[in-house]
């Protein structure tokens, strides 16, 4: 099975596959790979270490620049930030690797490791396979004056604030906001962002003690921002992950705004102002359909990828495009980043409200959402998802009931031993009925 997944690494903390001798490891693998390509010749590469609020995240940072070090190069630790800090801290600084060690949304006693290189993107498929099968070589190790230094960097969060801040150009005064920092990576830096481009600001899980990351709060547990909001009677709410790369909302009624209704906001606004880059942007297979109408009324061409902010930048990088993103919030504009942050998409959101002069519900209305179901199918071979006749058939039956009002997908998840099912119809009754159907039968053909 490969250590490396659609996200860098992740797994269960200390557990056989994510142990602090991994970590190691794999820090020393990179390493090698890194000063064997490197350009700068005899001058000694510097790596940006990272991570989020766990408690695993301690000895895990503490082992990937024990190997960063031993390897020869010099490490940066920057604490508790955000994985889009880490990928512009590493661009802005111009070092050769940055690590984040983070399992996003997933529940606390997981954990991961992604790895950014120079310019601050995400390893390539190619490089990541590299490090695993290099991980545990022999090698000679640096003595004296060879080895890295490690140094806590205390100026990384006032430069990733600044460099947010920069992305704001219309001041946020008026606004008052809710926001859910899932006593994650969020916690300090993103009510700072908020408050310092002018809103109101009523920060809510944003104390973190090791332990309760994502723990029923953030962007996967709703229900407390959304009383919030209605409570304080403010304009909307932002929800953060555990590392905030990504962004959900609610108006101020409490409903949920998603990462496709955002695209939708965004979009429309970046169209007016000539920000949207060949009048196109990148979605993935798991858009709602209506996003792709929205859209299409818009005069605005999607095109659509793997689910994974790697590969929407990837089509964002081939086309030349300026937004692109997932319905779960995860959101790439390339005019300030280069790598989905979720606090950076707030802001954007934010200042559409100030700029429009209209309500987040307003602005997100323009998108009629398909009532859509995802159930996850646990402990089934995954692997043989593509080769199943009976589950083409199922899902072929399932797309001839559904014709252009609906639509069916099935992907393996790329960070659990998991099958997704998603369909899409014109009523949530006729959307569940399929799911279910479907994943009865995907449960019946590949169940362990």
């Amino acid at each position: 099975m490969a250590l490396f997944g659609t996200d860098g690494i992740r797994a269960l903390a200390n557990s056989e596959t994510l142990t602090a001798e991994v970590a190691l490891d794999v820090a020393v693998a990179a390493a090698h790979i890194l000063v064997e390509s490197s350009s700068n010749k005899g001058k000694r590469p510097r790596a940006i270490v990272g991570q989020d609020s766990r408690a695993s995240g301690e000895f895990l940072e503490a082992a990937v620049a024990a190997g960063l070090a031993s390897a020869g190069i010099d490490v940066y630790r920057v604490g508790v930030l955000p994985t889009p800090a880490i990928a512009y801290l590493v661009g802005e600084s111009g070092a050769d690797l940055g690590v984040m060690i983070s399992a996003s949304h997933n529940p606390m006693p997981d954990n991961g490791i992604k790895l950014f290189s120079r310019g601050g993107g995400k390893l390539d498929d190619a490089i990541e396979a590299a490090i695993e099968k290099r991980m545990g070589e022999p090698w000679t190790r640096p003595t004296g004056r060879g080895v890295g230094r490690i140094n806590f960097d205390e100026t990384a969060s006032d430069r990733y604030l600044n460099h947010l801040l920069a992305s704001v150009s219309t001041p946020l005064k008026g606004l008052k906001i809710v926001v859910d920092c899932a006593n994650g990576a969020s916690s300090v830096v993103g009510p700072q962002a908020y408050e310092k481009a002018g809103a109101t600001v009523i920060a809510i899980h944003h104390a973190p003690d090791g332990w309760n990351i994502n723990e029923n709060c953030g962007s996967t547990h709703l229900e407390d921002l959304q009383a919030r909001v209605v409570a304080e009677g403010a304009d909307f709410g932002i929800a953060h992950d555990g590392d905030a790369d990504r962004c959900l909302a609610v108006d101020a009624q409490g409903n949920v705004i998603d990462g496709d209704a955002i695209m939708t906001i965004l979009g429309r606004g970046f169209k007016e102002r000539g920000a949207l880059k060949s009048n196109t942007i990148v979605g993935t297979v798991m858009s709602n359909l209506g996003f792709m109408h929205a859209m299409k009324e818009s005069g605005i061409d999607v095109v659509t990828t793997a689910v994974g902010d790697r590969y929407v930048l990837e089509k964002m990088l081939e086309g030349d495009f300026s937004l692109g993103g997932e319905q779960s919030g995860h959101l790439i504009m390339r005019e300030f980043a280069n790598t989905g942050d979720g606090i950076l998409t707030a802001l954007q959101l934010a200042q559409e409200v100030v700029r429009t002069k209209k309500s987040l519900a307003e602005l997100a209305a323009t998108m009629k959402r398909f009532p859509q179901v995802l159930i996850n199918v646990p402990n089934v071979a995954k692997e043989k998802l593509s080769t199943s006749k009976a589950i083409a058939d199922a899902v072929a039956k399932a797309e001839s009931t559904l014709g252009d009002d609906g639509r069916v997908l099935l992907r393996a998840s790329g960070t659990e031993p998991l099958i997704r099912v998603m369909v899409e119809a014109a009523s949530d009754n006729l959307a569940q009925e399929i799911a279910a159907s479907l994943a009865a039968v995907v449960k019946a053909e590949l169940g362990n």
